[in-house]
């Protein structure tokens, strides 16, 4: 994408009443304003908030607030060309429970107070292959650590992913904290179980899919 379409994208991202940026200039001299408040100020109802992180065009999110109408939504991410799709989107099919959040996900305890979120997915992160960027995974203890001030305490982290290697380290960050593990499915598309899961495919895990990669699941809690 060329840097004059980045730039349109960047400004039109102004104009919608559900995008909101922060960096962490702007966090560390005021907290953000919906903070603890998103139903009350933001989305009008007492529905609970699912939260997608690193959203990247939206697809998931989008795809799970026409699934959930009961629920509202929100997308995570820093690339504001990407999120620009979502938001089109959001317009275009009259999605009133959907919003989108610009700003780095080590950020994102500054955006939700306690018990505010009861869902958090986390759709084909990069799985950091690297052994010294073991920390940016995030299903890492670190980034745990962060959910863990604002998922309710009955809250669900779920993780898709084409990664055998982030599919295990989160496992065993599972077993380590001594979490609760509700599913636990190597091959998602190949398990016979009729779930919610299924429902949404991204344009690039439908090709992970053709190309044979198998779809790792885990749906887990944070709390013990």
């Amino acid at each position: 994408m060329g840097k004059k379409r980045k730039l349109q994208r960047f400004a039109e991202n102004e104009t919608f009443e559900n995008f909101f940026q922060y960096n962490f200039e702007q966090i560390q001299q005021s907290s953000f304003p919906l903070k603890g408040n998103w139903n009350r100020d933001f989305f009008k109802n007492n529905n609970p908030i699912v939260l997608e992180l690193g959203c990247g065009k939206g697809e998931y999110t989008i795809g799970l607030a026409q699934h959930r109408s009961g629920y509202n939504h929100l997308g995570m991410d820093i690339k504001g060309a990407r999120m620009w799709r979502g938001l089109k989107d959001a317009q275009e099919y009259g999605l009133t429970n959907v919003a989108f959040i610009r700003s780095r996900i080590e950020l994102v305890s500054h955006f939700f107070g306690v018990d505010e979120v009861s869902e958090i997915w986390i759709t084909f992160p990069d799985p950091q292959p690297q052994q010294s960027r073991i920390r940016k995974r995030l299903t890492a203890p670190r980034f745990l650590d962060e959910y863990r001030k604002f998922l309710k305490r009955d809250g669900l982290v779920h993780l898709k992913t084409d990664s055998d290697l982030l599919y295990d380290y989160t496992k065993e960050v599972i077993r380590e904290q001594k979490l609760t593990i509700y599913a636990d499915i190597p091959d998602l598309y190949a398990d016979k179980q009729e779930l919610e899961v299924k429902n949404i495919r991204t344009f690039y895990e439908q090709i992970w899919l053709d190309q044979g990669l198998k779809i790792k699941y885990l749906r887990f809690g944070l709390f013990n």
